[in-house]
């Protein structure tokens, strides 16, 4: 759902006030001067449900903030990655150099041995020399290995520091990854708590709510029907205008199709009272009627403070989708259900 959130009271209510508030439409009776009420209630909503400048840009801000967090969580991610990498490349060459190392050893004992066998060939008398001959190939063929194993012991001790050089650079960027990570995601917490702060939305769409009855109570004696207006083909009363609007909106974009009728004359909720089969038009309860159905004089819709929401032009029912997300969220647009009626939506819940 669209988060809504406030923002500050100053010169863009006045502006949209001037346009939620004025005359519209088709010509009817004057429109009697808006009642301090039902300003009050269209002020708190609008800023209940419009940001202020500092939230939006803390939002961005934040939005930002997120973007690197992700980034080096990414790198602290890549990190670990690398660094047991090459654990295991120091691991590998750990046990590489010691094989070496013990190759070239035993290759220097060969080497020892062919040349005390040399030694003892050459001091045998007679001399046998084939037996110094084969003694002396023995000794060439053993060094040969030797300084091969010489070699390949030198190669495995820098094999063996490239690799643990390798891993220290790797630790040393993990552990400045992980304090980047915890950096951002400590700046990302500050303003997520700075973003709540300027979050007054809720607290504005209760002090609607509080004033709800009374708009009612100043709206009834003066509403002409010059002070209603159209959202989307439903008739509402404009102070309400703006809110309305925004709950279709949103709705919408959560993929809840949301409409309705609003606004209903005198003359028609009396027919309506018939039609409905109301024991008496003037007396009789709602709850009597066929179908709930207001005494004239008593409806919200009359002064256009309520209305029968409909979702894919039906009804709603209290399993239907478009019920479950008013219940959800229509409060924040300053809406209660009526229990009886799960389509009947006001501002008292009435």
């Amino acid at each position: 759902m669209t988060t809504r959130h406030a923002r500050p009271l100053g010169a863009a209510l006045v502006a949209i006030l001037a346009t939620v508030l004025t005359v519209t439409g088709t010509a009817g009776p004057a429109s009697a001067a808006v009642p301090s009420a039902a300003q009050n209630w269209a002020s708190l909503m609008y800023h209940s449900l419009t940001p202020s400048p500092a939230y939006v840009k803390l939002r961005k801000t934040l939005a930002d903030q997120r973007a690197t967090m992700a980034m080096r969580a990414t790198r602290v991610t890549t990190g670990r990655a690398a660094h047991a990498t090459a654990q295991t490349d120091v691991t590998a060459a750990v046990t590489a150099d010691a094989a070496a190392r013990t190759r070239y050893a035993l290759a220097r004992e060969d080497l020892a041995s062919a040349r005390n066998r040399l030694t003892v060939a050459t001091q045998q008398r007679p001399r046998n020399a084939a037996a110094v001959l084969r003694a002396k190939n023995a000794v060439t063929a053993v060094a040969t290995t030797t300084a091969a194993r010489r070699g390949e012991a030198a190669t495995a001790a820098t094999a063996l520091k490239a690799a643990q050089a390798a891993a220290l650079e790797t630790t040393t960027d993990l552990d400045s990854a992980i304090t980047a990570l915890a950096t951002a995601t400590e700046t990302v917490r500050t303003s997520q708590l700075k973003l709540v702060a300027l979050d007054n939305s809720a607290e504005l769409a209760r002090q609607a709510a509080t004033t709800s009855r009374s708009v009612v109570t100043q709206v009834r004696p003066v509403f002409t029907t010059a002070d209603t207006t159209a959202v989307y083909g439903i008739t509402v009363h404009k102070s309400v205008a703006f809110a309305f609007r925004r709950m279709i909106d949103d709705a919408r974009a959560d993929g809840i199709s949301l409409s309705g009728g609003g606004f209903r004359t005198r003359q028609r909720q009396i027919e309506l009272r018939k039609i409905n089969g109301c024991p008496d038009v003037w007396t009789a309860p709602a709850s009597s009627c066929r179908v709930p159905t207001a005494i004239p004089g008593k409806s919200l819709h009359e002064i256009g403070l309520a209305v029968d929401i409909t979702s894919g032009g039906k009804s709603l029912t209290r399993s239907s989708a478009g019920f479950k997300w008013l219940a959800a969220n229509a409060a924040d647009y300053g809406y209660v259900n009526l229990p009886s009626e799960a389509w009947h939506w006001s501002i008292t819940g009435g």
